[in-house]
This record gives C-alpha cells, structure tokens and sequence, in this order.
C-alpha cells in the first residue's frame, strides 16, 4: 500500500512556501510531502528532507537523485537543530512534521508494528537503536510496563496486561505479534475482546512510542524547529493521537506565551470527509501551525 501525504492542500495552504523558500521535510518517510514542497520552492529554493528508517532513506535517495537542491539525511527529528547547523541551512521559512508512522512499516516492514500480522516484536523506525519491543516486555518491570500501557496507550487494564507479560516470561519469551496478541485477548474481559477497537491497540501505541522515544522526540524536535525558524516562517505538525497532539498544543501556546510567535490554528484542521473516503488515515489527523514574527 502507498503512502498517501494527508491533509496536501491544507500544509500547502498553511505553510506559506513560495520560489526561494528554504523548507524542511522533517518526516520525509516516501517523499510525497517533500515533493509537493519542493514544486513549491522553486529551482531557486532548497529542501532539507529528514528520514530515519534506512530503507525510506534509500528510497529518497532514488527519487530525489540529482536534484541539486535538495538535501537528504537519514536521521531523528528530535537532532533537527544539529542537522541544520550541519548543512548550513540557514534559518528555514518552513517546517513539516508529520508524526503518523507510515504505511510502509505497517505493510511492508515486517517489524511488528500491526498487531493483524505475525511478526517479530521489533517496532522499531531505525534499526541501529538497541531496545526493541521484544527487549521492553522481557525487561521491563510489571510497575514500568504497566506505566507505559497506561500513560502512552491510555489502555484501562494496563496492570492486569502488565502481570500476565511478567507471568508470561517466566515460561518462555515473548518473540511475535501473534503470541503478545493473544496474551492480551486471554487477560482482559470477553466484552473489551468484542468492542470497537481491537484489544491489542492501545498496548501496540504504548509500545511503540516506548521502543522509539517518541513523545521526547516531538519535544525536541520541535524545541528546534522553534528556535531556528526565519521571522514570518511557519512550522506545521500533523498528530495523530491525543498525546502527540496535547505536546504540539502546550509548546505552541507556550512559545506565544513568550512572545515573537503567532498560534495560526486555534482549533486543529482536520480532514474533509472527501479525503477520509479516499484515505480512511486521514482520519485522526489533526493539524496545527505557528508563525515566528
């Protein structure tokens, strides 16, 4: 499945980008943002394109091969500021980051990250960081693992989840999908297993979020973003979950409570129905943006 950009028109719209532009793709993932910004920039701008995954990584290094003014590195967001003083780029106008994992890790990665597959428990978006999912519940105490299932899944049986994983690894070790999958479905009660979501969401999100440092990552990316960007530039964010979301809201009201910024969103712009109907991903994404006068 390809990876559909969310919410084009509305980055495009909001982000301001014009010929000579200096603009930042933080999260390139296949490339479709990067392109759509890069038409945007004109011959006389430049894109700095960010990817952490290394096969992605490839991937833009195929569709972007001469192009002279584009940038790639394969690297976190959360070091967007020493990548930018690396490249000396300059002060960028605008900056993107979509923080949705891509449908590539979903489909095609075979790392875990879908709890409808089996796979190895790895979830991890580089493959050079050492602690992979499998290593957090073989690790973990049942009082941190429930903490994360809890605060990153907001998954209401997070202990009762936690002990049975430690009850679990005394037997054997957790090693795929399926088998945390029905560990889950056997400790929670027959109406959870039956309802909207499937029993493993919440526990899969926390996971996650746990094994790439997620939530640290939005903070110090977006520290970065801030405090680099060129007067009247913008930064956009796209979050799909509330947690992502409440981070992106406080730090944007906070840089306005300081002064020098502008919140241009009040309330997040969300997709239209047309796009949801086309892209069924769209539909938790939420958008918000800030301006530095």
């Amino acid at each position: 499945m390809a990876h559909i950009p969310v919410l084009a028109s509305e980055i495009m719209d909001g982000l301001l980008v014009h010929n000579g532009s200096r603009v930042i793709d933080a999260t390139a993932n296949g490339g479709g943002h990067a392109e759509m910004l890069l038409a945007a920039c004109g011959k006389t701008g430049k894109l700095l394109a960010i990817e952490w995954d290394k096969t992605l990584y490839a991937g833009l290094q195929e569709k972007f091969k001469g192009a002279e003014n584009v940038i790639l590195e394969n690297d976190t967001f959360a070091h967007i500021k020493r990548i930018i003083e690396r490249n000396q780029f300059g002060a960028p106008d605008a900056i993107l980051f979509d923080l949705g994992f891509s449908s590539y890790h979903v489909d095609e990665s075979g790392r875990g990250f879908s709890f409808q597959t089996d796979e190895p428990l790895d979830m991890r978006y580089s493959t050079d960081t050492e602690l992979s999912a499998r290593d957090i519940l073989q690790t973990y105490a049942e009082e941190e693992l429930a903490r994360i299932f809890k605060e990153y899944g907001e998954e209401r049986f997070a202990r009762r989840i936690a002990r049975a994983i430690v009850d679990e690894r005394h037997h054997r070790t957790l090693e795929r999908t399926g088998e945390l999958v029905e560990l889950i479905k056997a400790h929670v009660p027959a109406w959870y297993r039956r309802g909207r979501l499937h029993p493993a969401t919440r526990v899969f999100q926390a996971l996650r979020i746990e094994t790439n440092h997620e939530l640290g990552a939005v903070r110090a990316g977006l520290e970065g973003a801030l405090s680099l960007l060129a007067p009247k530039g913008r930064i956009a964010v796209i979050s799909f979950h509330s947690l992502e979301d409440r981070i992106v809201k406080n730090m944007f009201w906070d840089a306005k409570q300081a002064g020098g910024y502008l919140v241009i969103t009040k309330k997040p712009i969300t997709a239209a129905r047309s796009e949801i109907t086309a892209n069924p991903r769209a539909r938790s994404a939420k958008l918000r943006l800030i301006e530095k006068l």
